[in-house]
């Protein structure tokens, strides 16, 4: 396994994180507890979840919410070491529940957030505490003050967020920065070769301000995984995937050639084009099965010539690079 600092820190975390968003909706508990074995024999060591995860909402919203946290909280209770292995990440900002204080980012909800997942994860400290989303309506006076109280109390180690935009991880720096306080140390965004967006201004902003990045949804949700020869497979034979692979098969035709030519597999090939982004701290995988995420482990060894790079930026052509040179001079 390939280890990379997070962010500015002095942390390491494995170049592959542990997604877990299937936990306990399409990947059974023990499933999810073998797939957790074999991702720290492995070595990955970076843990991802969210307190959202775990399944469908029912309408009491007693259910469904939770799952992936608790059934992480059930392997860390087997003991043998288990939470000293990982660096635990989850997050917070969806509703979980239907009171008014039920969602977002205010102080309240901040705290009883992280009580409650700390509950559900079994540990008494979570290493990466993410915001899943800017509140457009809490100041950062109030966000930072209720994430300097868990970070004194013991009960978090580092702030992240994620679907941020760039001048929004700008803004919460600076008031970071005028409390003295350390601030966001990650960001977890949408990244893939189909979905390049944010190459205009958030990754110069991580860059800047010294922040790791984790993709989330690093193979477009099947499409860059062979989705023209595995079209019957999964999520691929949605209705609303098939769509999709029509509209975008010239492209897909042309990649896959592409990874035939290399002889590598496409999903790796993903993967890879990925972890050569110097900014990428780790790449979020979510293996549905132990045997996806020991496919996924072969994009380690993947190196990409200058050529397929370029190749892959016909292919997939991003924004034009960096804001503002990518829509002015």
């Amino acid at each position: 396994m390939q280890y990379k600092h997070l962010g500015r820190t002095g942390l390491k975390v494995s170049r592959l994180a542990l997604g877990t968003m299937n936990f306990g909706d399409v990947t059974d508990e023990p499933t999810s507890f073998k797939i957790m074995d074999d991702a720290v024999e492995a070595g990955i060591n970076l843990f991802d979840s969210a307190d959202v995860y775990g399944g469908p909402q029912s309408p009491d919203m007693e259910q469904g919410y939770g799952i992936s946290e608790e059934i992480i909280g059930r392997w860390l209770a087997q003991g043998g070491g288990r939470r000293d292995k990982i660096v635990l990440a989850t997050k917070v900002y969806q509703p979980m529940g239907t009171g008014p204080n039920d969602k977002y980012l205010s102080a309240y909800k901040i705290r009883k957030a992280a009580e409650d997942s700390l509950r559900r994860l079994q540990t008494d400290h979570i290493d990466l505490y993410q915001m899943h989303h800017i509140d457009r309506s809490t100041p950062w006076e109030e966000i930072w003050q209720a994430m300097e109280q868990l970070v004194r109390e013991g009960k978090v180690t580092y702030i992240g967020s994620s679907n941020f935009a760039g001048w929004q991880i700008a803004t919460a720096q600076n008031a970071a920065t005028a409390r003295n306080f350390m601030g966001l140390v990650s960001e977890q965004s949408l990244y893939n070769l189909t979905a390049r967006t944010i190459e205009l201004e958030v990754i110069p902003a991580l860059r800047y301000y010294g922040l790791g990045l984790f993709p989330w949804s690093p193979l477009g949700g099947g499409l860059l995984g062979g989705a023209l020869k595995k079209a019957q497979e999964g999520r691929r034979s949605s209705p609303e995937m098939r769509k999709t692979i029509e509209q975008l098969r010239p492209q897909l035709e042309a990649y896959e050639k592409l990874c035939d030519e290399i002889g590598e597999q496409p999903a790796d090939v993903a993967l890879a084009w990925l972890l050569h982004n110097p900014v990428l701290t780790a790449t979020v995988v979510g293996p549905r099965t132990p045997e996806q995420l020991a496919i996924s482990r072969r994009a380690l060894d993947v190196t990409l010539t200058d050529d397929t790079l370029a190749k892959l930026d016909e292919i997939w052509p991003g924004p034009g690079g960096e804001a503002p040179e990518a829509y002015a001079w």
